[in-house]
Parts: structure tokens; C-alpha cells; sequence
């Protein structure tokens, strides 16, 4: 497999989860792969220092940070904050929101992304000081009540839009928003402002597994789009890097480098 294809490629830690940062990262050597996106909980584990020491050492380019949000208490604030200095260490400058739901007893939405947009006004100048953006990712509407209650790339850019493009910006997340027939003029809208600050890969399989969160698509196994999806980023102008991002029991099953080297397949294949 020859480097070009694979220029702006990351995987996503997600995707083989069952690959230890050090396995990841020999792997990503091994077969050109330029990016990672990397979850604070294997990050912890691996200890933040010395994670982030193994990505430079290795010239691997961390994309992006999962996850920050969850905004539904007070104690969030200092978690998120938390977030931005790991992603600062990581050398990322994109931390990706899942904003958080309902508040517990409630059901105003509304209340709820108001909530977000407080919680982000909060954050935004201290992720700005320290040179990371916040990523707001919306996911799909059946996630609105306890994961996310910004379900459309239209919700996440009105929130995006009270400040600066350097600061808050939007995922554009296949899996979630491919539904949607205003998205792609939301794209484009993002992608004029700057505001385009990550671009995942996932498709949309039927039927939905029993766990439902973890139900994305291998590549071209499923119902999106994909090169359609990646003319319409770029289109609006994005040229950054594009993650490939499973939750997917049966890959976690798998021998994770051959899922590895599948993915790098697909990619080439759907959108390459």
C-alpha cells in the first residue's frame, strides 16, 4: 500500500481498541499511517507523558482528543479543563465535544443546550490559551436524551457560532448526521467559516445491533455514501485529516492489527 492514499488517513483509537497504545502506534509505523485520534482513558492508563513521548518519537500526528463534554454538573467544568491541558500535551489541537444530555429529571432539550453553550463559554478562552480547538460533536437523535442533545450539524454550529472559529468549532461525523438533508448545506457553512475542526468515517449498518453504540459500520458495509460525504468536506474547503472512527463488538473481537489493515483497505477503496 503506497503512502499517497493515506496521506490525510488517522485511525481512530476506537477502532481497534483492542491494540495497546505501543501496538497502535508500531502498527501505524508499519504500514505508513500518518495519524492517530487518540480517548483519554487508554491515555491515563498508558500514563500522559509517556504517551504522548511515543506518538512524537514515532512522527505520528495526534488528530484529535476524545473525549471532552458531558456537561450535565458543576464538577464538568474542571474535567473538560483537565481535557484541554491532555490534549495541549498530546501536541493535538482538537478536543471533540459529546455534549451531554438531558439533565437528570428533565425533559426541556432546550434547557439542556443551553446548558452546553454556558458550559462552553466557559471553556472556550481557556482551550484557546493553550492552542486547542473544542470540536462539538452532534450524534444522532436517538442519543439526545443521555449522550448528546445536539443532534444536527445545524444545533452544533449554532452553539460553534457564538465564538471564535479558533476556538469552538464542529465534528463532521458520517455515522451521525448522514441522515440529515440540511447537513450538507450545514457543511458547507462550516467549512466557509473555518469552523470544520474534525472529520470521522463510520457506516451505517442495518439492523442496529442490540447495543446500539456500538453499532458502526466497517467501511462500505453499509448504507452512507462515503466518497460523496468526503467531495462534500472538501468541497467546503476542509483539508485536515479523516478519522476513521468504530465502535463495533464484532471488529473488538477480531485480531486488531488485521482489522487495522482492513480499514486501511476500505478507506482506500471508498474514499482513497
Amino acid at each position: 500500500m503506497t503512502v499517497e492514499p493515506l496521506s490525510r488517513f488517522s485511525i481512530n483509537q476506537m477502532t481497534v481498541k483492542q491494540l495497546s497504545l505501543p501496538e497502535l502506534v508500531e502498527q501505524c509505523v508499519r504500514l505508513s499511517v500518518p495519524g492517530v485520534g487518540l480517548w483519554r482513558e487508554p491515555v491515563a492508563e498508558y500514563g500522559l507523558e509517556a504517551a504522548a513521548k511515543l506518538v512524537r518519537d514515532a512522527g505520528l500526528t495526534v488528530t484529535s482528543l476524545c473525549r471532552g463534554g458531558f456537561f450535565t454538573t458543576a464538577e464538568s467544568l474542571d474535567d473538560n479543563r483537565a481535557a484541554i491541558d491532555e490534549a495541549a500535551a498530546l501536541g493535538t489541537d482538537t478536543l471533540v465535544l459529546v455534549s451531554g444530555g438531558l439533565a437528570p429529571g428533565s425533559r426541556d432539550l432546550s434547557a439542556a443546550r443551553a446548558r452546553i453553550t454556558e458550559s462552553i463559554a466557559e471553556l472556550a478562552p481557556y482551550a484557546g490559551e493553550r492552542g486547542v480547538r473544542l470540536a462539538i460533536e452532534p450524534l444522532h437523535p436517538m442519543y439526545a436524551s443521555d449522550r448528546c442533545a445536539v443532534s444536527t450539524l445545524d444545533q452544533a454550529l449554532a452553539i460553534a457560532e457564538h465564538f471564535p472559529s479558533t476556538q469552538v468549532g464542529v465534528v463532521v461525523d458520517t455515522y451521525h448526521i448522514w441522515w440529515d438533508d440540511r447537513a450538507p448545506a450545514a457543511v458547507a457553512r462550516a467549512g466557509a467559516s473555518g469552523r470544520i475542526h474534525a472529520f470521522q468515517l463510520a457506516d451505517w449498518t442495518t439492523p442496529l445491533p442490540a447495543g446500539v453504540l456500538n453499532g458502526r459500520g466497517q467501511l462500505g458495509d453499509g448504507a452512507i455514501d462515503l466518497r460523496a460525504w468526503c467531495d462534500l468536506v472538501e468541497g467546503s474547503g476542509y483539508e485536515g485529516p479523516i478519522e476513521v472512527e468504530l465502535f463495533n463488538d464484532a471488529l473488538w473481537a477480531r485480531d486488531g492489527v488485521e482489522v487495522l489493515e482492513e480499514t486501511l483497505g476500505r478507506y482506500v477503496r471508498h474514499v482513497g
